[in-house]
């Protein structure tokens, strides 16, 4: 013979369960109705040059930069999307146009850009990215590495129709 102790923990994960999926029986889980746009970070538009052209590469290279980007709301991947990305490096400082450049987000949405080793600017190793192509608000991220040794950074946009 099975006993079965209720506790207080129990009844609240249960009743807990019942509350989330409701009477109907629902089996499946929630989902949200709608990817939020991501929203500009303060410091992100610093130092930024309007137009920097479309590179392989900035610089030496060394360090990669890498992202997504898809539509608020269904959170589709947004093929063709231009991304400026600019830094304080080890070959030149974020006001340096040498320290600038774009590339474009393949059929995924995802996009990469190598460049020069980021290093600490005002005591904060961290990179710049601005989508600000005009099919979408405009939106600068300014995301801090954990550590100036680190030789990636990602970062993601969910963008909302201009």
């Amino acid at each position: 013979m099975t006993t079965v102790l209720f506790t207080r923990r129990t009844f609240l994960a249960v009743g807990g369960a019942v509350a989330i999926s409701g009477v109907s029986g629902l089996r499946v889980p929630a989902s949200a109705k709608g990817l939020a746009p991501t929203p500009t970070m303060r410091g992100g538009a610093n130092n930024y040059i309007p137009g920097a052209p479309i590179v392989e590469r900035i610089g030496g290279g060394g360090f990669l930069m890498t992202g997504t980007v898809r539509r608020a709301g269904d959170g589709a991947p947004l093929a063709g999307q231009r991304i400026q990305i600019w830094a304080h490096t080890t070959e030149g400082n974020e006001r340096d146009r040498r320290s600038h450049g774009a590339t474009l987000t393949d059929a995924n949405g995802e996009f990469r850009l190598e460049m020069p080793q980021i290093v600490p600017a005002f005591g904060q190793p961290h990179g710049h990215l601005a989508y600000d192509s005009g099919d979408f608000r405009t939106v600068f991220l300014r995301p801090v590495m954990r550590s100036s040794r680190d030789t990636s950074l990602h970062a993601d946009f969910v963008l909302q129709p201009a």
